[in-house]
Formats: structure tokens, C-alpha cells, sequence
């Protein structure tokens, strides 16, 4: 939903009248989609799920037989239904967030089997695509400039870490079930390494190409934000198990601020 709102303030074009398309467009991007993939998650691992969260409604029996695969199905439909009305780019968006959404976590494909590849899709989806889709919306349903898309797309690598962060919930389900997040894959660690250098690296491009494109505040306000993230992450890394959910409460909303700090420089043109 925040990624569909940088979009649409790095299109650089008025917001009047364009509010419910705004508005219609951040439903898509979070209830509706976000929605859509969490029940399709649920429904095909909830063998995981009653290991990790025997609480959550499909494994625990709450939604009993095949509703919870009824229930993905709906939101499915409803998430490409409203993505109909974002213009051509956004419902191409919207059909390819819902693909990947489906892909992660059904078979033939299920991406989540593989932690590198699971998070790359998911942080396609959640960021970039939904960044693409509020710049397409704002332009009237024209793909956005070659700078914004490149930037959805390092902002996309960088919430691989934050995918990452995810994953320390269930390591043990994981293994138990087979499934090679990479917590489960390199140990907790590890893997919070990898989490942290992730999302650093791609905030450090995002400030070269700020500065590249001459915007020297801008720049200065990500590094601000991520020199708060490096601090959150030191504290991160001598406890990752136990740390792993704060700092995904706590750094991520700084990551995404960023985003915001790197749409206003777009909007601001230059690029």
C-alpha cells in the first residue's frame, strides 16, 4: 500500500482529482492483494502453520474443509476485478502481483520452497509492482519513466532482507516441512546477515542514483535513515531469533520512509 503511494507522489503529476483512483489503487495494493496472497498462503501451508501458529483459522480448524481455498479463490478475483479499473499498466500489475502470489506458495511452482527465490517474488509484488502501478495510475495508465522503474525495482532487491526477517518465525516448521527459507537454510545468523546487507546495499544504490540525479538533500535524508536502521540492526544481529519481529516493527517503517524521501526527489524531477 506505502510503495502504491510512492508511486503516485514520483509521477510528478497533481493529485486533483485523481484521489479515488489513488485510493482505489492503495485497496488494491494492500487489502486486496496482500489479502489474496496471505489466504493463498494459508490454505498451502497450513501443515506449517499448525506447527508455527496452530492459532491462525486454517489450522486450527476454524475455517473448516475447502473454504480456505474458496476464500483465496474470491480475493483472487476480487484483487483483478478492482485492478480492472487501474488503467492498462496497473491491472497488467495487479494480474502479475496475483500470479506471484499464487506462485509462492502453490504448487507446481511454490517459490517459498526457496528462500532466495520466494523473497525476490514477494518483494517484487509488494514493492515494486506496487510502486509501478501508483506512478502508471497518476500518468494517466502510461508506463513510468525508466527512473522510477528503477527504482521500484532496487527498492523491490532490498525488501528481500525484510521477506527475510519474516522467515524467523517458522524455522522450525520450515525444516520440518521442508521448506529452505533462509533462516532454516544457513541458520538464524547467517541469515540475518544477509537480511541486513540486503537492505543496506539497496538503500546505498538508491542514494548513488540520488546523487547522480542531483539531489544532494534527498540523498542525505536516506543516509540519515539508514544510519538509524544500521544502529537497530547491530542490536539485531547479537539476538536475530529473538530480535527478528522488532526490528521488522521498528526498521522497516524507516526503510519504507526512505522510499517515500527517494519518490518526493522523482517528483521533484531531474532524474
Amino acid at each position: 500500500m506505502w510503495a502504491f503511494l510512492c508511486g503516485a507522489v514520483s509521477a510528478g503529476t497533481a493529485f486533483t482529482g485523481q484521489w479515488p483512483l489513488i485510493l482505489l489503487g492503495m485497496v488494491v495494493a494492500g487489502p486486496l492483494v496482500c489479502a489474496a496472497s496471505q489466504a493463498v498462503n494459508d490454505w498451502f501451508d497450513r501443515e506449517v502453520d499448525a506447527l508455527n501458529e496452530p492459532h491462525r483459522p486454517i489450522p486450527s480448524g476454524r475455517i473448516p474443509g475447502r473454504w480456505g481455498l474458496g476464500l483465496a479463490l474470491l480475493w483472487t478475483g476480487v484483487s483483478a476485478g478492482a485492478g480492472w479499473f487501474l488503467g492498462t499498466w496497473g491491472f497488467i500489475a495487479t494480474l502479475v502481483a496475483l500470479v506471484l502470489a499464487w506462485g509462492y506458495s502453490a504448487p507446481p511452482f511454490r517459490f517459498k520452497q526457496d528462500g532466495w527465490i520466494g523473497n525476490l517474488a514477494v518483494g517484487i509484488s509488494y514493492e515494486g509492482l506496487a510502486w509501478v502501478t501508483g506512478a502508471a495510475v497518476l500518468l494517466g495508465g502510461a508506463l513510468p519513466p525508466g527512473p522510477i522503474l528503477l527504482v521500484a525495482l532496487v527498492y523491490s532487491l532490498g525488501a528481500h532482507g525484510i521477506m527475510t526477517l519474516n522467515d524467523f518465525k517458522a524455522i522450525e516448521g520450515d525444516r520440518a516441512m521442508g521448506i529452505r527459507s533462509l533462516p532454516a537454510r544457513l541458520g538464524a545468523d547467517n541469515a540475518a546477515r544477509v537480511a541486513v546487507v540486503v537492505m543496506l546495499a539497496a538503500q546505498a544504490v538508491v542514494v548513488g542514483l540520488l546523487l547522480h540525479w542531483g539531489h544532494p538533500g534527498h540523498a542525505v535524508a536516506v543516509v540519515a535513515l539508514m544510519c538509524v536502521q544500521a544502529a537497530m540492526m547491530v542490536r539485531f544481529l547479537q539476538a536475530p531469533r529473538e530480535r527478528a519481529l522488532w526490528l521488522s516493527g521498528l526498521g522497516v517503517p524507516l526503510y519504507v520512509s526512505g522510499m517515500m524521501v527517494t519518490a518526493f526527489a522523482l517528483r521533484a524531477g531531474g532524474a
